[in-house]
């Protein structure tokens, strides 16, 4: 087990730490954070927007030894790193807003990450600039060329201090290979390849080689009135550069293996849970339909979500997860209002902590969800500005289904629906969890004693 991040008992007090943003009154569609990722050693932390932006957050320096002042994640760089396109040949809008980011273990000074909308992946360098040269001898101080005729002596240009300087510069631009939306990025184990997937295909990019992808999976049937499902997820096995899994909307995950043929369209693996006829209904299909896949760290297992539960699979056992979570079963009941205002359709992602025994999801109203796998415990937490006070502890929340409510309960019937937690992270090795809600970012930490 990774030291720091413990298990959640009851001793674990979880924290306000942080808010991100302005408050939500005049609130732009361009502010809503579309995705959070740590960094690999998680001093960074980088949110994407609906506009196009990243926005990278530093954690400070100064209070890595004081235990309980753990440091502060501060903007550390911004950068507009997708515009609004239109396709002229399809007559379409591509719009701006930032699908996923994935953060490259960082080799050298610099960091790169990859970004994507929905047709484009961007490979991006960060780097700090804290000299500057001077003296050079065909430019004045200004920086204009000056006349030769009037260059007497030599100068040896030398590099003097100056303001710090983080600059964000395009290295890479992956472009013309999908049809459809990009829904998931992943780098490789091997750190020279990465994949990007969309509705029905999966390509294989090398991270040298822009204008050219290998296709791995392509579920586009001969003819497109026999569709019936489509790929919602996808990522590389953190261990092994030649697995990968991916998810459909109907449920299933399929794991493949790229040494077993060039186009993985026969699967290794195929996960299904068998539908309990009993529970059937004009919604089962839709609330199967997973939003996220994601490997554990020690790559044994895999985490899915649908719309109202987690599932945990062991790779070894493909008939039925090991572990089901309900996230918010008191939804059921509502399907249809749900149907009605398009929430159905929301994509949860999940994330599991880094030692792969607690794993995390959001719900409406501003509610996420903690599940212990070791106590089959679980907490449901609130981001919200009302418990922004620093080091405030978060108080559980409750929701009634019927009857009479006890007066820390909220009722179902009152929950927030446009108020979702669709995009969460959590530190590689702390318990430090970022939650995105709407157009803020909220940073938990979890009680030193």
């Amino acid at each position: 087990m990774i030291p720091g991040v413990g298990t959640l008992t009851q001793d674990t007090l979880w924290c306000f730490s942080q808010v991100k943003g302005t408050i939500e009154i005049g609130t732009t569609e361009a502010d809503i954070i579309s995705t959070v990722e740590f960094n690999h050693t998680g001093e960074l932390l980088a949110t994407g927007d609906k506009g196009g932006r990243v926005v990278i957050f530093q954690r400070e320096q100064e209070s890595k030894n004081q235990v309980h002042r753990r440091g502060e994640y501060n903007v550390y760089s911004t950068f507009q790193s997708h515009e609004p396109e239109f396709d002229y040949l399809k007559s379409l809008e591509i719009e701006e807003k930032i699908n996923k980011i994935r953060w490259l273990p960082q080799q050298n000074a610099a960091y790169f990450l990859l970004s994507t909308n929905d047709k484009t992946v961007k490979l991006w360098k960060v780097s700090e600039r804290d000299k500057r040269p001077e003296g050079y001898n065909l430019k004045d101080e200004e920086g204009r060329l000056r006349d030769p005729a009037t260059i007497t002596t030599l100068r040896v240009p030398v590099l003097r201090p100056m303001d710090l300087m983080v600059e964000a510069t395009p290295r890479r631009v992956f472009a013309n290979a999908h049809t459809y939306h990009i829904n998931s990025i992943s780098v490789n184990s091997d750190y020279e390849t990465y994949m990007s997937a969309d509705d029905l295909r999966i390509n294989l990019w090398n991270f040298e080689i822009t204008n050219q992808s290998f296709n791995i999976v392509d579920i586009k049937p001969a003819n497109m009135e026999e569709l019936t499902e489509v790929i919602t997820a996808a990522e590389f096995h953190p261990h092994h550069c030649n697995t990968f899994v991916y998810s459909s909307s109907k449920g299933t995950i399929r794991l493949c293996d790229m040494r077993a043929s060039a186009l993985c369209d026969r699967h290794t693996k195929f996960f299904e849970e068998p539908e309990d006829p009993s529970n059937r209904s004009f919604f089962s299909e839709i609330i199967s339909s997973i939003s996220d896949v994601k490997f554990s760290h020690s790559g044994r297992y895999i985490m899915t979500r649908d719309y109202l539960t987690v599932k945990v699979w062991d790779l070894n056992m493909e008939n039925r997860p090991i572990e089901t979570y309900q996230v918010h079963d008191y939804l059921r009941s509502k399907l249809c209002s749900l149907y009605e205002n398009d929430c159905i359709f929301d994509k949860f992602e999940c994330v599991w902590n880094g030692s792969d025994s607690v794993i995390m999801t959001g719900s409406y109203n501003n509610f996420f969800r903690m599940f212990d796998r070791n106590t089959k415990r679980d907490v449901t937490l609130e981001a919200s500005r009302e418990n922004s006070k620093p080091r405030a502890i978060l108080k559980p929340r409750k929701v009634c289904v019927g009857g009479k409510r006890r007066k820390d309960e909220i009722s179902v019937d009152s929950l927030d629906f446009s108020k979702k937690i669709l995009h969460t992270a959590w530190h590689p090795s702390e318990n430090i969890i970022a939650v995105a809600a709407t157009n803020n970012l909220y940073i938990f930490q979890d009680k030193v004693n």
